[in-house]
């Protein structure tokens, strides 16, 4: 079942995405296009992705992976298996009507798990024999080194889907290297046999028209998300998802948009403030005073939009109904604060009140958080880090218990 009430209630069951050989298919040429800035050492990431699911199953939560549930869905329902390797083919940009075709035949040939191992790692144009290549087109894809490009930001899932409520909100990704990403988030949810039978209403939909992805999305309580206007999301798609969140939900009455900076160090909302405890965020403090709030309230005809003039503590407080502590990441030194946000030092995932998981590396903000309370669970993070995404980032709440 899908069920998140809010960002710290206890976690109980979790998705994420061991880093595979796209990794490995990550080159100096295509990392701007792919969306990362340096290439991770796999067998290193691999070992501390490992530790990050071992920590929370060690706390008691469900771990599933993306590559189980998928070849799970599309096992259960074969009927549909047609479908999803075009979708993916379709969405991978090809030209060649003739390349197109070699890549059903050859994906089609495969076991279902190694299909999807494969699509997310990349095909090679080593990899496909394509023996009658009669046109300009289809010899012009043999002049790049892939068929269809690796997914290497597949690892971070939290953006590909949220989970708001009882509710998914279906991301449209922002740039074509993560728009296959959602296609694996589409299938799980509609054909995954754990999923079968459950009314999971959807409110937004990977094919709408504007972006929105789920790192922008931060469920504060059964009745209030915050989302980021940032790079990644429009405000557009804000206003479609909040009328359509008021329609499908009975409980939530309020969204906050937050206006951050556009820029790669502040790619979503959650990179720059996560919540950590009862009326306790991490926020880095460079966006504090560039900050406009928009309140998007629920009302008998469909929504009204107030723009806020406050602090940011003054907004949560009225939203939340209690004091608000916000823990600034890396303290008052500005070259701290910089470097230990840049490491997703304010990326935090809650598990329970009070208790997060986090970067060993960001060991000013650790202390921070530690000296206020919060039990602080590090996991280390030298390859993952490289992927400019923390803990919350790579990991999407399928279920929480609700909060008081």
């Amino acid at each position: 079942m899908i069920k998140v009430t809010s960002e710290i209630g206890k976690l109980k069951t979790v998705l994420l995405h061991r880093p595979g050989k796209e990794l490995e298919n990550l080159t100096p040429d295509v990392l701007e296009k792919l969306l990362f800035d340096d290439i991770p050492y796999l067998k290193v990431a691999q070992e501390e992705h490992d530790l990050f699911a071992d920590t929370l199953r060690k706390e008691g939560v469900e771990v599933l992976y993306l590559t189980d549930m998928i070849t799970e869905a599309l096992e259960a329902h074969p009927e549909v298996l047609s479908n999803f390797i075009n979708a993916f083919i379709e969405e991978s940009k090809i030209k060649s009507h003739t390349i197109k075709n070699a890549l059903y035949q050859f994906l089609s040939k495969l076991s279902t798990k190694d299909m999807v191992l494969k699509m997310i790692e990349g095909i090679r144009t080593n990899e496909v024999i394509i023996p009658n290549k009669n046109s300009i087109m289809d010899m012009l894809e043999d002049e790049y080194p892939f068929y269809t490009d690796p997914i290497p930001n597949i690892l971070f899932q939290r953006d590909p889907f949220s989970s708001v409520g009882h509710g998914v909100a279906m991301s449209k990704m922002s740039t074509q290297a993560r728009q296959r990403e959602t296609i694996f988030a589409e299938y799980i949810i509609n054909y995954h046999p754990r999923l079968q039978g459950k009314t999971i209403p959807y409110i937004y939909h990977r094919l709408n028209r504007y972006p929105l992805e789920g790192g922008d999305i931060l469920v504060l309580s059964k009745g209030v998300v915050a989302m980021g206007i940032s790079s990644r999301t429009d405000p557009r798609a804000i206003e479609f998802f909040a009328e359509r969140l008021f329609e499908v939900s009975e409980d939530f009455h309020t969204v906050l948009a937050f206006n951050i900076p556009k820029s790669r160090a502040f790619m979503h909302l959650d990179t720059v403030f996560t919540q950590v405890d009862y009326g306790v965020f991490t926020i880095h403090p460079g966006i504090e005073n560039k900050l406009t709030v928009f309140e998007i309230e629920k009302n008998d005809v469909r929504f009204q939009i107030t723009k806020v003039v406050g602090s940011l503590e003054a907004v949560l407080e009225k939203h939340l109904k209690r004091p608000i502590t916000l823990i600034r990441c890396g303290g008052k030194d500005q070259i701290t604060s910089v470097r230990e946000q840049w490491n997703d030092g304010a990326n935090t995932l809650a598990i329970a009140p009070g208790k997060v998981i986090v970067y060993d590396r960001n060991h000013v903000t650790n202390q921070m958080l530690k000296d206020a309370g919060i039990t602080v669970l590090e996991i280390e993070s030298s390859e993952l880090s490289r992927g400019r995404g923390g803990p919350r980032c790579m990991s999407m709440p399928l279920e929480r218990e609700d909060i008081e």
